[in-house]
């Protein structure tokens, strides 16, 4: 990620996750007790899940942010880092009770990768867990904050036949101001 990305770790950042990002993508999901955040970047998303569920096993790709979160949650016994790709999870089939990724699926380099991603998350869900996704809209406000950066959005008009095809079902996509959200059912 590219310095415009340390906004992402200030108190504002956190606020708006919990107060009000969370809250309309979360829906009022039932993720279960053991689950996977992907990409969680500066860890404002783990914030919230480490307090409302018993496990979280948080799957980052950029080192320095695995070592940050690492030292962060150290003494968050219900937090877990791992440093590993999510195109491909270290992890049996049908292992977590629900997943989560806010606001990361934009720094996939690939439409191919992201649907890998989708894919695999699927397979280490349980039968009938969820996924929640959100995302913004892509625009150029938010493409000149990505200079220098992986920068590919995806379109909420084309999600629900991608997430089906990596195995998901009952897929609703919904947008507002913050971008989309999306929850799936393995």
């Amino acid at each position: 990620m590219n310095e415009a990305h340390e906004v992402c770790g200030g108190d504002e950042w956190r606020q708006i996750m919990r107060e009000q990002i969370l809250p309309w993508v979360l829906n009022n999901t039932d993720l279960g007790d053991d689950v996977l955040e992907v990409g969680p970047g500066f860890g404002a998303a783990t914030d919230v899940l480490s307090t409302s569920v018993p496990q979280v096993t948080c799957v980052e790709i950029d080192d320095r942010l695995a070592a940050m979160l690492t030292e962060r949650f150290a003494d968050v016994p219900s937090v877990r880092i791992v440093r590993g790709d999510a195109t491909a999870l270290n992890f049996p089939d049908g292992h977590f009770t629900g997943a989560a990724c806010f606001t990361m699926l934009h720094h996939v380099p690939t439409a191919e990768l992201q649907n890998t991603l989708f894919g695999e998350v699927a397979r280490v869900l349980r039968p009938g867990a969820a996924l929640v996704a959100s995302d913004g809209i892509g625009d150029d406000d938010m493409a000149a904050a990505h200079v220098g950066d992986i920068y590919n959005p995806i379109d909420p008009a084309g999600l629900a036949e991608r997430l089906t095809a990596a195995g998901f079902s009952d897929v609703d996509v919904r947008t507002n101001d913050f971008g989309w959200a999306a929850i799936a059912r393995r």
